[in-house]
């Protein structure tokens, strides 16, 4: 039962070894201890401004990112509108240059036409006017075979021609 009634022996040694304890822990633990904590704490605090700095700067970035991204659409919006521009303008000219040239094709096509019906009309005349020349001849040469008609017929074509 000593140890539940402490002695003062018990006690002095107790006491002076647990100062011992303290000393030794003051001497050699508590500095490097408490060291290593406040640079624990240090370490925490700077990585907390550090991670604060960094949700800034990711805000910033963020921030400048979409004002890149909305630039970015007015941009393509500008450059679809200039290219849609663009292409009207072509298809415009397109159609201009189609139909001045279907009318530039269409006016030659009436030209030939014209041309080869002028020609078609000439040739029919002149195969009108060999053909009529050829039984006017041929009903000549029958009607004249001899040479008193023939005098008669000249007579009268002399009389027809008006000499004015």
């Amino acid at each position: 039962m000593g140890l539940v009634t402490p002695d003062y022996g018990l006690l002095f040694w107790m006491v002076l070894s647990f100062g011992i304890v303290i000393f030794i822990l003051a001497k050699f633990a508590w500095k490097p201890i408490l060291k290593s904590l406040k640079d624990r704490e240090m370490s925490i605090e700077n990585a907390l401004e550090s991670a604060k700095r960094a949700k800034v700067e990711m805000e910033e970035l963020q921030a400048g990112n979409e004002k890149i991204i909305i630039e970015a659409k007015i941009e393509r919006d500008r450059l679809i509108k200039e290219a849609k521009e663009v292409k009207e303008v072509i298809i415009k000219e397109a159609k201009d240059d189609a139909s001045v040239e279907a009318n530039k094709i269409v006016l030659l096509a009436r030209k030939e036409i014209e041309s080869e019906k002028s020609l078609a009309v000439n040739e029919i005349k002149s195969q009108v006017t060999q053909l009529s020349i050829d039984i006017a001849e041929k009903i000549l040469m029958k009607e004249l075979e001899n040479k008193d008609s023939q005098q008669q017929y000249i007579k009268k074509l002399l009389k027809e021609i008006n000499p004015n």
